[in-house]
């Protein structure tokens, strides 16, 4: 599939639309592992390995693809500094710092209804026959 070009119409706005770019990027960003990639970033600049420390649980390869989805989407920054070993430090970009505002109030409703949540599951796997 190719990258959509937004033509400032409503119709690449729209994500209930499958053709939209809007619902592109909305189906790159909403992932657990984008998720918290950029909540792990915050304001800081972390390396890699610092990054991956940072994301139980996430593996050389899926931390990889969602580096470069968020950096060709212009939500992280990539830096590579000439050294020996070359240094690569990632950062969140001004978009990807608003869409960490979001991020945060997601992570907020988590904790808030969490226990909600456990109870819920609990009640319908009790109706299981």
């Amino acid at each position: 599939m190719g990258t959509k070009q937004f033509s400032g119409s409503l119709d690449q706005a729209d994500v209930t639309r499958a053709d939209s770019l809007a619902r592109e990027i909305f189906s790159d960003i909403a992932n657990k592992w984008a998720l918290l990639i950029i909540e792990a970033l915050g304001e800081r600049t972390l390396r890699f390995s610092e990054l991956r420390g940072e994301v139980d649980g996430v593996s050389h390869k899926m931390l990889t693809q969602n580096l470069r989805m968020l950096e060709r989407n212009g939500l992280v920054e990539r830096t590579v500094h000439a050294t020996v070993p070359p240094r690569v430090e990632y950062t969140l970009t001004e978009p990807g710092r608003a869409l960490r505002v979001t991020i945060d109030g997601m992570c907020d409703w988590t904790h808030r209804y969490l226990g909600d949540i456990e109870a819920s599951r609990r009640h319908f796997e009790a109706r299981k026959p």
